[in-house]
């Protein structure tokens, strides 16, 4: 019982070193790999859309918006987030994710003003923008990689990191969105 509780301890302790030790790694599957992902062209021009259709939103609306998601979390009735969750661009995402062997544990993309517009599975938050997965992918251009901390995910009960990268219209090579997978740091080589 000793050596089991020593050995969990020191999992723990290792943890953020395990982040930058597999952060070249990550980076490596987000350009041989998940930039392919956000290049679909399906997707490309969901984000192109939901941009077009939040330019306007204020920070009070956007910060009304993301109250109404939280709040659809645990509810039956879900009028916000089962429309994204149904949308083609996020079946494409889960399709991706189920494909992945265990890999990945989960995928979202978010447009420039870091609202959700493609995902896998539904997020805790309809705003991204106040996190560094945003804040460290689209303000910061088109070749941006944000690389997150190896943390345990109850949902897939794994060690897991998150990839967030700009992602780019192909045609302007601009920056549009942000797209976030979250990769089983067990299985990362």
């Amino acid at each position: 019982m000793k050596f089991s509780a020593a050995l969990l301890a020191l999992a723990f302790v290792a943890l953020p070193a395990q982040a930058d030790d597999v952060s070249p790694q990550v980076k490596e599957i987000v350009e041989k790999e998940l930039r392919a992902w956000a290049a679909d062209p399906a997707l490309v021009a969901a984000v192109i859309a939901a941009n077009e259709a939040h330019a306007a939103l204020s920070q009070p609306q956007i910060d009304s918006l993301d109250a109404v998601w939280r709040a659809e979390l645990d509810a039956a009735n879900r009028p916000t987030i089962e429309p994204i969750l149904a949308a083609p661009e996020s079946l494409a995402l889960r399709a991706k994710i189920e494909a992945g062997g265990g890999r990945f544990t989960e995928a979202f993309v978010t447009d420039s003003r870091g609202l959700n517009v493609a995902q896998a599975g539904p997020t805790s938050d309809y705003w991204q923008g106040d996190e560094a997965k945003f804040l460290e992918t689209f303000p910061k251009g088109a070749e941006a990689i944000h690389v997150g901390e190896v943390e345990f995910d109850e949902s897939s009960q794994s060690y897991s990191v998150q990839a967030s990268f700009t992602v780019i219209d192909p045609a302007s090579k601009a920056p549009i969105g942000a797209m976030t997978v979250g990769l089983n740091a067990e299985l990362i080589q």
